[in-house]
C-alpha cells in the first residue's frame, strides 16, 4: 500500500471535520478544509526555499499537495542544486551542522508517516489536541509536528521562534496539550516562573542533553517531560522516556519506537534500524544506512537490561585528558549542578601535559574557584576543568545544540 502523505492526512480530516482548525499563527487560522485546497504545481521539481515559520509550514502543505519534494532552508541560505534528488523524496531537511557543514537528509512519505504514527502513540496525541510549535521549520523537529498533527486531526499553534512572553501568553490563554522544547528553552520558562497549564500533557525535550538539575526543577514544577532522542536521519523522535517510565538519569532516552532495533557498535556508537531511517543523503559519496538498513550514528550510547537507551554524547567530542577518555557531557552535567550556573559547556584545548586540557565555558554568577572546587568534589582529577571562561551566552544553533567548533575557538581565545 502506498504510504500516506501529509496531503492525504489533511484531506481525510477535512472530509470528516472540515471546520476543525489545522493551523493557527498569530491572529490567522486555517481549517483542514482550507489547507486541503492549497495547491502547488504537480510533479514539479523539488522546492528549496527559505522563509519564516508560517511560510515554510504553508510550503510544506502545498508541496505535498503537488507531490513535490520540499527543502526548507534557514533564512538567507542559498538554494542548492537538487538535480540528484530521488523521485520518492517528500522532504529534504538539513542536519543541525553543530559539528560542521550541514548535510541534506532524504526522507520519503514512508519514513515521515511511520515517525508521526510512532510519536503520536508515545505522546498520546489525539484529534482536537493543540501542539505549540516554536521550533524552526527548517529543522526536522519543527517539520515533524506538522505531520503528527495532520495525522490525527490535531492543531498546530505556530510561533515565529521562541519568545518567553508569547509562549507564556498562549499557555495561559489556549488549551495547549503538547509542546516541543530544547533544554535551553525549558530553562528560560522556569527562570521566568512560567507554570504549566492543566491542559498540558506532554513536553517533548530534545535537541541537546538535558541535565539532572534542570530535570529536577522542571518535574518539580509540574512539567510533564518526555526526554527524547532523534535526529534528521530518523525523521525526528526515535526513542523517548516519559513521566510514567520510572526514575530518570542523565542521558536516559528510553526504549526505541516500535519496529526499531538499536545496537551499540564495537566503538560505542549507537546503531539504529527501522521504518523511520532515512533513504540517504543528498550529497553524493556520503554514506548512509548500510546494506542491511543499519544507520551508524555519531552518538555514543549504552543499552541496559530493560532495553532502554542512554546517550553518552557525541563520539567526535571525546576528550583524552591525563590518559583518560572523558566526555564533555559528563563534565557539563556535573557543572550544571553548581550553584550560580545558568548554562555551561566544556571543550578541550591541545596541551603537552594533559593531551586535552579541559576548558569550561560558563554563563552565570559563579567564581571560577567555586566551580573548580565543585568539580573536584564530584569528578576524577582528569575531568576537572583547568581553565574557566565566563560568557554572556553560549553558541547554540536554532535547534538548541551547542556549536562545538565555536566552543573550541572560544577556548583558544581564553588561552590567549
Amino acid at each position: 500500500m502506498k504510504p500516506a502523505s501529509l496531503r492525504d492526512h489533511i484531506v481525510r480530516t477535512a472530509a470528516e471535520y472540515p471546520d476543525r482548525p489545522a493551523l493557527i499563527a498569530g491572529d490567522r487560522q486555517w481549517s483542514f478544509a482550507d489547507l486541503a485546497i492549497e495547491r502547488a504545481p504537480a510533479d514539479g521539481a523539488p522546492l528549496a526555499r527559505s522563509g519564516g515559520s508560517l511560510e515554510l509550514a504553508l510550503d510544506a502543505y502545498r508541496c505535498s499537495a503537488g507531490r513535490r519534494a520540499f527543502f526548507p532552508l534557514p533564512p538567507e541560505r542559498p538554494a542548492p542544486s537538487l538535480a540528484a534528488c530521488p523521485a520518492d523524496t517528500a522532504l529534504l531537511v538539513s542536519t543541525s551542522g553543530s559539528e560542521g557543514r550541514p548535510r541534506a537528509v532524504l526522507l520519503g512519505n514512508a519514513q515521515l508517516d511511520a515517525a508521526a504514527a510512532a510519536a503520536n502513540a508515545c505522546l498520546g496525541l489525539r484529534a482536537g489536541d493543540l501542539w505549540l510549535n516554536s521550533l524552526p521549520l527548517y529543522h526536522i523537529g519543527g517539520q515533524s509536528i506538522l505531520w503528527r498533527c495532520a495525522r490525527v486531526g490535531a492543531t498546530v499553534l505556530l510561533h515565529e521562534g521562541f519568545d518567553v512572553q508569547a509562549i507564556a501568553a498562549d499557555l495561559h490563554a489556549r488549551p495547549v496539550t503538547h509542546i516541543s522544547l530544547v533544554p535551553a528553552m525549558l530553562a528560560r520558562l522556569l527562570d521566568h516562573g512560567i507554570v504549566p497549564p492543566a491542559t498540558l500533557r506532554a513536553v517533548l525535550i530534545g535537541g541537546a542533553a538535558l541535565s539532572a538539575p534542570l530535570h529536577r526543577r522542571a518535574t518539580g514544577a509540574g512539567w510533564p517531560l518526555y526526554v527524547s532522542y532523534g535526529m534528521s536521519e530518523t525523521a525526528a523522535l526515535v526513542a523517548a522516556f516519559g513521566p510514567n517510565d520510572g526514575p530518570w538519569r542523565e542521558g536516559l532516552v528510553g526504549r526505541p519506537m516500535p519496529g526499531h532495533a538499536v545496537r551499540i557498535a564495537a566503538d560505542g556508537r549507537i546503531r539504529i534500524r527501522g521504518p523511520q531511517i532515512m533513504a540517504g543523503y543528498l550529497e553524493p559519496g556520503v554514506s548512509g544506512p548500510d546494506a542491511d538498513g543499519w544507520l551508524t550514528t555519531g552518538d555514543l550510547g549504552e543499552i541496559d537490561d530493560s532495553g532502554c537507551l542512554t546517550v553518552l554524547g557525541r563520539a567526535d567530542d571525546m576528550l583524552i585528558s591525563g590518559g583518560r577518555n572523558i566526555h564533555p557531557q559528563e563534565i557539563e552535567s556535573c557543572l550544571a549542578g553548581c550553584p550560580g550556573i545558568v548554562d555551561v559547556a566544556v571543550t578541550g584545548q591541545p596541551d603537552p601535559v594533559w593531551g586535552d586540557l579541559v576548558v569550561a565555558l560558563v554563563v552565570g554568577n559563579v567564581a571560577a574557584e567555586a566551580l573548580i572546587a565543585h568539580a573536584r568534589r564530584h569528578l576524577p582529577s582528569a575531568a576537572v576543568p583547568r581553565r574557566v571562561r565566563q560568557l554572556d551566552r553560549l553558541p547554540r544553533n536554532a535547534a538548541g545544540k551547542l556549536e562545538r567548533s565555536a566552543l573550541r575557538r572560544l577556548a583558544q581565545e581564553a588561552a590567549a
